[in-house]
This record gives structure tokens, C-alpha cells and sequence, in this order.
């Protein structure tokens, strides 16, 4: 059976779409004979004729992603040819052959052949189970330069709509139930069908990102191509390479498919589901959702990482650390000029002994919202000047490292106010055999995924498919935690009860010694629809970030108003006892993240001061007497929050922000000291 071309949309459509490529998914073929015959390609007339009808045009605008990609150069004219013409030519070549059980006369021996080879390369989903072979009578050569082949995508999307597209696009779910195995015939979509597809899509799905646009446009897409290249199974010695493929004139996406060595009729096409992943036991890791295999003897307890792994964060980040400076104290009149690209400060400053400056040269304090690379420059050459971050702060504000600092308190497991969260990068291995063992003792394994350093919850996903989990290493790096399935909730007369999250803003005056005070008024987030652990995609139920989704409620309390409704819910939990606790655990964060020297730590840089958001839940547990206790939760920290909501209903804020950090006054600053 041979294929066709299948139709197209644009991203988002719940059809088939096209977007950027990711990173490549393939084997590149350095081969002298490949690189020959290219430059044997690129001197012949046709290849120049092909240069002058826009293929130079071509190569200038996607050399890169073909580098990348490792496209061997002889295939370029083709490739460009058949973008151009949208040829579909894989029919003439290929086709794709179901694998049927073996019928009883067949004498052992084949039978066992026959269920080696089913082992060996797995269908990626149910039965009835494919391969793609070579079909052409004369086979292919590689080095045939028209040996590249265009796969078109069945269906692009991003997973937040996934489920409304299967239930609303006509056709979409009887496709994908079709290409996945699944017994679909009803006209009107069915909800259990869906739960299927959205069960095994992780076993097809690919993905790729936009490098430009919004936060949300940035999001990773996923798509699976269609019946052909869905059917090419997995082999460690594939036989073709893969990889997407952005077409800028079109503005479409492909995904581009050619040869590592000649191919005779009734040969396999395959790839490698996990290329350009050499370590045994994270190959066997990554390819579990398609071939089982037992992980839990693997120790499941992470440590906190080598000084080398902070280091070479330090590196990637291009940070540079600042010499000791000793700023002068200044005299109890001087007037501060702040330079700052910040509305918020520029309209919720008004205290008279700060002025602003449009030159920043003649600044005294740089209160920026994008971060600060050069501290060492600034150290040497303007020792003076104060500003609103600290070298090294990433320690906090960006989730892998947030959980890694965090284990300087506490188990091998970390403190007990942070969910267990494992980084998918480095800590997969751990994260399987931790996520199976619970498993086994029918322990809740719902976990989610969140990217290292992302907000507003951008690319988050709750589930407790580990395939859906593994898949997402390879988008976004993410680090994947613990989800609250017990979490306190609060009763909200318009909808029942819900999750909640708080919002505390913390401002770090010095490291050392460490100093760190909380504004008096906090923030509360809500849940638009109550609370159960099912509609895992249902962000109106399992997120409380409101204020950036559209065409959604945004409800708000103030905080007096949320404690006597809190306290009349919870009459046993009196706020002053919680939030004790909190400013505890706030304490035991800002002390782990600076008890070790720059770059393992928060560096002591005396001209930084910093303002933080710390977001949190409160979960029910046991104490050590097994009574029932409210434990908070540290989500993450963030970097110059957004503090609309505090200038508007708290004029003073930015005030107080700035006498507390930059004249260590506190007196009528509606701060409370927690170190």
C-alpha cells in the first residue's frame, strides 16, 4: 500500500499543521561517497538551473535548519524541488505492510522468527501492527539525489486543546482512531475514544516550537504524521533518517525523510525513535513507551548535584561574579536617582528621597525588569550603584535548581514543604523508577510537569501517563513533581470548593549577613470549577492562574477577607498558626539557597537587593503524632513579579519596597522581618 499527500491547516486547528521545527530526530550520513556525489550534484546544469530558479534563495533561508538536521547536501536540490511543488512522491517508492499473527501450520521456527522481529521493532500503539518497506522493484540508492521524501502531519496541535479539537474537528478522532488501532465506528464522538487517543498519542506524537512570538506562542506544538510515516517503526540501526522541517515561503511544516544506505525491494524503513541518545539506560528509559522494560531496582533517591552541575549552570547563564565592594553608607539625605524600565516603579514611586534619570550612567540604583549579567564590571568600575537582583538568584527562580538547593534541607527526599520533583534531563532513570514503584504499592501517581523557567502556567501538564511524562523531555526542558492530590481547599458560594494557591512577596536585603522580610499583604489565586482528581486537562479545575487566560472568571479576595472566611471554614487552623509556618519554610528556602558560595549559592554581592514572589498551597498531611495538619507547598519563586494587583489596591507598595531595601527603613512599611 502505497501513500498519498493528506490535507493541511494551519497550527492549532485540531487538522494538519505546520510550524517550526524542533531539534532534529535523526542520523546524519557523513559518507565520503554522499559527500561526493553532492558535489558532483551541485556542478551539473540541472542543479545550477535549480540554484538560479530560487534554490540559492532556498539554502539562504534554511541552511541552518539543514545543517542542523544533518540533511546531506545531495538531497537539497530535490528537497527544494518538491517543497516548491508540494510532491508527495513516498507512494512511488514505499509502502506500508501489516504484520498478521502467524496461521497454525506455520512450523515453529518461523513462528519464533516472526515474533523476534515483532519484538525486535514494536508498533508504536495497538494492534493491527505495520511496517514500511521498500516497495520499488529496483529498490533506492542513496545517493539518488531525489531520494528525499516529504511526510506531511495528520494532525498539529497543542496538548491544552487536544481534547476539544478530537471532540469538535469532523473526522479528526475516526482518523486518529484508525492510524492508532482503536474500534471507532459511531458517527458522534465518543468520550471513551477520546480517552484513548489522548492515552496513546504519546506513543506518536512529535513536536517542535516557535523561536519567535509570544510566551504563548512559544509553547511547544505536537503533531503526528499521517498513516505512512506514523507506520515507520523503531530499529538502534535504523535504516532512514527523520527530522521536521519549517518551509519559511510556505509557512508550513513538513517532516523530511531520507536513506543512511541503499535499500532493495521488501526492505525496512526505519528510524530511531530516540536519536542522538547514546546512554543504554536512557535509551531504555526514553523508548518505554514503546518497549517495556523494568526499571524500579534503579535507586530513586537524587541527591543534591555535584558542584559541577551548579558551575556549569553558571557558565550557560554567562554570568559574571562581582569583586567584594564595601558601598559607602550613604548620608541620611541623599537624594537616589533610579534608573529603572519598569511602569510600575516609575508611577508607584513617589517617596522623596528617590528621583528618576532616563541616563543611567548617573544612577544610583538600577531597578530593571530583564537580568544582569555583568556584576564584575559593575563591581569594578561603579561600586556605588545598588541594584534589584543578585548574582546567581536562578538559584531560586528557575525550577530544576529551585528543587536541587532545596535538598540541602531535609531527606535524601528534601524538606517536606517542596514536592518531590525530579529534573527530566538529568533525573529520568530516578523519576521511572520512583513513579513505578508507587505503582506497585497503588500509591496516587499523579505528577506535573512544569518547564525549568516558564510562568503563568505556560506548557503544564498534569497526568499520570508515564509515556505522556517521558514524551515531554523532549520539548521544553521540565522538571516533573509530585501533584497535590489532597490539598486544602477553600469554599467558594458561587461554584463549591476549590484549590487555592497563595502569594507572598519577599524582599532580600543582603545575603550576608541574610536579611529577608515579607510585605504584610499577601495574594490569592482561585480555581474557577471544583476540585476532584479527574479533567486532568481541565484548566479551570486543576489551575488557579486566572488573570492571563481569557474569556475566564478572575475571582478575588482580599487577604483580611480571606482570612475570616478561611478561619470560619477551618475554625481548628487559625491563620496566625499557618502562616508561622510559612514564614518558617520561607526562612529554610533563603537559607539552603544561600548557605554555600557563588555559584553553588546566592552570591554575597553587597550592592544587590532583590524582590521575590513565592507561590504556594497548603496540602493535608500527618505530623509525627498522626494528627492532621495543614503542610505548605512551595511551587516556585519568581523574579520581579508582576505587581499590578499590589499598586492598585496598595499605593504605597513600591514605597515600602524601596525605604525597606535601599534605606533599611522599615518603620510604617507594612514589612515583617523573617530573618
Amino acid at each position: 500500500m502505497g501513500t498519498g499527500r493528506i490535507g493541511r491547516a494551519e497550527p492549532g486547528t485540531g487538522c494538519i499543521g505546520r510550524a517550526e521545527s524542533g531539534a532534529a530526530s535523526h542520523k546524519p550520513l557523513p559518507s565520503r561517497m554522499l559527500r561526493a556525489a553532492a558535489a558532483d550534484s551541485m556542478a551539473e546544469p540541472g542543479a545550477q538551473q535549480q540554484q538560479d530558479g530560487g534554490f540559492s534563495e532556498f539554502v539562504a533561508l534554511h541552511q541552518a535548519a539543514l545543517l542542523a538536521s544533518g540533511v546531506p547536501r545531495v538531497y537539497w536540490p530535490s528537497l527544494h524541488r518538491k517543497l516548491e511543488g508540494e510532491i508527495f512522491d513516498a507512494g512511488e517508492m514505499f509502502g506500508i505492510m501489516q504484520v498478521e499473527e502467524a496461521e497454525e501450520e506455520e512450523d515453529d521456527e518461523e513462528r519464533d522468527e516472526i515474533e523476534r522481529e515483532l519484538k525486535k521493532k514494536p508498533n508504536p500503539g495497538n494492534e493491527p501492527s505495520f511496517k514500511v518497506i521498500v516497495t520499488n522493484e529496483h529498490g533506492l540508492r542513496a545517493t539518488d539525489p531525489n531520494c528525499i521524501f516529504l511526510i506531511d502531519h495528520a494532525w498539529t496541535y497543542r496538548v491544552e486543546h487536544a481534547r476539544h479539537q478530537l471532540m469538535e474537528v469532523p473526522g479528526l478522532l475516526h482518523r486518529m482512531a484508525n492510524l492508532m488501532g482503536i474500534e471507532f465506528h459511531g458517527e458522534v464522538p465518543d468520550v471513551d475514544v477520546v480517552e484513548m487517543v489522548l492515552k496513546e498519542m504519546w506513543k506518536y506524537n512529535q513536536t517542535y516550537r516557535l523561536s519567535h512570538g509570544t510566551a504563548e506562542e512559544k509553547v511547544p506544538v505536537w503533531y503526528i504524521m499521517d498513516e505512512f510515516g506514523s507506520r515507520i517503526q523503531h530499529s538502534d540501526e535504523p535504516t532512514f533518517g527523520i527530522a521536521p522541517f519549517y518551509y519559511i515561503p510556505q509557512q508550513l511544516a513538513y517532516t523530511i525523510l531520507w536513506p543512511h544506505r541503499d535499500l532493495s525491494n521488501g526492505e525496512e524503513v526505519s528510524r530511531d525513535y530516540v536519536y542522538g541518545e547514546s546512554d543504554p539506560l536512557l535509551r531504555s528509559c526514553l523508548l518505554l513507551p514503546w518497549q517495556s522494560m523494568d526499571h524500579t531496582h534503579i535507586n530513586h533517591q537524587t541527591p543534591e548535584p555535584s558542584d559541577a552541575h551548579y558551575q556549569a549552570i553558571f557558565t550557560e547563564n554567562k554570568e559574571s561574579l562581582p569583586l567584594p565592594v564595601e558601598p559607602p553608607l550613604p548620608d541620611k539625605s541623599k537624594i537616589f536617582k533610579v534608573y529603572t524600565d519598569m511602569q510600575q516603579v516609575l508611577t508607584g514611586v513617589d517617596h522623596p528621597r528617590f528621583v528618576f534619570t532616563d541616563n543611567e550612567k548617573e544612577a544610583d540604583i538600577l531597578f530593571n525588569f530583564s537580568h544582569f549579567k555583568d556584576y564584575k564590571t559593575l563591581s569594578t568600575e561603579r561600586p556605588h550603584v545598588l541594584l534589584n537582583q543578585f548574582p546567581c538568584e536562578n538559584l531560586l527562580t528557575v525550577k530544576d535548581c529551585l528543587a536541587s538547593v532545596s535538598r540541602r534541607i531535609g531527606d535524601a527526599e528534601g524538606p517536606l514543604w517542596l514536592p518531590r520533583t525530579f529534573n527530566l534531563k538529568t533525573e529520568l532513570p530516578q523519576f521511572i523508577s520512583y513513579f513505578k514503584q508507587r505503582e506497585e504499592r497503588g500509591e496516587d501517581n499523579h505528577w506535573i510537569c512544569k518547564p525549568w523557567n516558564l510562568a503563568r502556567s505556560l506548557d503544564t501538564h498534569v497526568t499520570t501517563n508515564l509515556s505522556y511524562i517521558i514524551r515531554q523531555r523532549e520539548s521544553t526542558p521540565k522538571v516533573v513533581s509530585k501533584y497535590v492530590e489532597d490539598p486544602v481547599l477553600f469554599h467558594r458560594d458561587d461554584v463549591g470548593k476549590v484549590k487555592f494557591d497563595i502569594r507572598y512577596v519577599l524582599l532580600l536585603r543582603s545575603v550576608r549577613p541574610l536579611r529577608l522580610y515579607t510585605y504584610n499583604v499577601f495574594w490569592l489565586r482561585f480555581a474557577n470549577r471544583p476540585f476532584s482528581l479527574d479533567d486532568l486537562d481541565d484548566y479551570e479545575k486543576h489551575f488557579t492562574v486566572m488573570n492571563y487566560a481569557s474569556n475566564v472568571q478572575l475571582k478575588q479576595i482580599h487577604c483580611d477577607e480571606f482570612i475570616t472566611m478561611f478561619e470560619k471554614q477551618y475554625p481548628e487552623y487559625p491563620w496566625k498558626t499557618i502562616e508561622a509556618q510559612l514564614f518558617k519554610t520561607f526562612g529554610e528556602l533563603f537559607q539552603a539557597a544561600t548557605s554555600k558560595p557563588a555559584p553553588l549559592g546566592i552570591c554575597d554581592y553587597q550592592s544587590s537587593r532583590a524582590v521575590y514572589a513565592i507561590d504556594l498551597m497548603l496540602k493535608w498531611d500527618k505530623d509525627s503524632e498522626g494528627k492532621r495538619i495543614m503542610r505548605p507547598q512551595i511551587l516556585e519563586v519568581n523574579f520581579n513579579p508582576d505587581c499590578t494587583r499590589a499598586c492598585k489596591y496598595h499605593p504605597t507598595f513600591f514605597n515600602d519596597v524601596f525605604s525597606t531595601l535601599f534605606l533599611d527603613e522599615t518603620d510604617n512599611c507594612h514589612m515583617t522581618t523573617i530573618l
